[in-house]
């Protein structure tokens, strides 16, 4: 669970950077790409700024979370990334005035659920690389001192 605020940190970019490329998308107004360059349109769409940010956005929480599965194991940090659709729901029903109906505030409500249900189940273990490089789970150190484990070793 040391690694959370990381984990958290890739959640909240995640989806500030969904807010930033729907109010890029809202700016530039409805697709058309009626007689002009598919390719100069798609320029034209990556460079608004609102879609750039929120690009780059999109690469600093990739890089959160690859720093976090280098930490954790995959089946504890992955699960997390659904609290993105939480924070979207929210800040998207604020800022855009979208609908947030009763069914939406039950799933919203279920994603919250499981994903307690996995923080509380899953070990988050840090991991640590093998002497081949693979990555290898650790585990608590026992209460022997005297006893080294292998991944107590490669760290």
């Amino acid at each position: 669970m040391r690694y959370i605020g990381f984990i958290l940190f890739t959640v909240l970019t995640n989806a500030a950077a969904q807010l930033m490329l729907k109010h890029g998308m809202m700016t530039l107004g409805p697709l058309s790409f009626a007689g002009v360059n598919p390719l100069v349109k798609i320029l034209q769409i990556v460079f608004s700024p609102w879609i750039f940010l929120g690009l780059c956005t999109f690469v600093i929480s990739m890089a959160s979370h690859l720093f976090v599965l280098s930490k954790v194991e995959l089946s504890f940090a992955y699960p997390f990334l659904s609290l993105a659709y939480v924070a979207v729901a929210i800040f998207a029903y604020f800022v855009f005035h979208e609908d947030l109906n009763a069914w939406r505030i039950a799933g919203i409500a279920a994603i919250c659920v499981g994903t307690i249900l996995i923080a509380q189940g899953g070990s988050g273990h840090d991991v640590v690389a093998s002497a081949d490089g693979s990555p290898v789970p650790s585990t608590p150190a026992t209460s022997d001192p005297s006893t080294v484990q292998t991944s107590e070793l490669t760290r």
